[in-house]
């Protein structure tokens, strides 16, 4: 794992208006200086990714995430002493320090203190937030590996190895606009579990809500066992009945294990260019909600 002083040389790129990409619990994101128009604009480049779909800014401290909105209701203390760092993402008003370019025009901003400690040195070094997505083309596959970043895109983006990551999914996405908990994108944290803690057109209102996202070259099918597989020349990736393919991959049935692995076997099987992935529909319970959301949209 990469040690705070040999930060220096990623902090510096962001200061200058460069990109790094870097891990956080969830997956691996493209950064740059949350505060410079510039920078921000060459993620949306080198992803490919649409105006309308705003990013995410990380934080390093609850202290930090108070500086750039202008309104912590009581539901945003309770949700982050509990929650952060770690996989959730608040929706509040901007200050005009963010630039619009960041909230897709929106007067909210998406904001979350990453659970890896690669990710919140990086930003106390940098000293400034670090608007991320995830580090890959727009609507490809999720990388939870450096290696998967590097596959995506070379060397146009220096990358930060701080190994696999522990979550696998992206964070969930919470809009407290209006003293409503509305949530905009499931996540490992449930809806219920955030309505329990925080209790005593135009452009998408949070990131990762296009159709067709987080898919794998190859194409790809949701299942509901064996007798949907086309063929036997595919994969197939089950984790409560087997089929008769080429290639069989059998998941973890808890959803915390299966969300740390499905994007690296997704990319595993699109690397070992399979005719077709098919992949089990998870159970339809709420501690599945994220991992089935993930999984529609991936399916071609």
């Amino acid at each position: 794992m990469e040690k705070t002083i040999s930060l220096n040389k990623y902090a510096g790129i962001l200061r200058s208006g460069g990109l790094v990409a870097f891990p956080t619990e969830t997956v691996y994101g493209l950064g740059a200086n949350a505060l410079d128009a510039a920078a921000v604009e060459k993620i949306f480049r080198l992803k490919g990714r649409p105006s309308t779909s705003p990013l995410i800014v990380h934080v390093s401290s609850i202290e930090m995430a108070k500086r750039y909105v202008t309104e912590w209701p009581p539901q945003a203390e309770e949700l982050a002493k509990k929650y952060w760092p770690g996989p959730l993402t608040i929706v509040l008003p901007k200050t005009p320090e963010i630039p619009d370019i960041v909230t897709a025009g929106l007067p909210t901003v998406g904001i979350r203190v990453p659970a890896h400690p690669i990710a919140r040195q990086l930003i106390e070094e940098a000293g400034v937030p670090i608007a991320a997505p995830s580090a890959n083309r727009f609507t490809h596959l999720s990388p939870t590996t450096a290696q998967h970043v590097r596959d995506e895109f070379g060397d146009a983006v220096e990358v930060i190895d701080g190994g696999p990551t522990e979550v696998g999914i992206e964070s969930t996405v919470v809009s407290l606009v209006g003293g409503q908990i509305t949530l905009l994108r499931p996540g490992m944290i449930s809806l219920g579990e955030i309505e329990q803690a925080a209790a005593p057109g135009g452009s998408h209102p949070a990131p990762g809500m296009h159709e067709r996202h987080y898919s794998p070259r190859t194409r790809l099918l949701l299942v509901e066992g064996p007798k949907q597989l086309p063929d036997r020349s595919g994969a197939y990736v089950w984790w409560n009945e087997a089929g008769l393919t080429a290639r069989s991959i059998r998941m973890p049935d808890d959803p915390a294990h299966y969300a740390a692995r499905l994007y690296a076997v997704l990319h595993q099987l699109d690397q070992e260019r399979w005719p077709w992935i098919a992949v089990e529909a998870p159970p339809d319970k709420p501690e599945w909600a994220a991992i089935a959301d993930r999984l529609r949209r991936a399916r071609s």
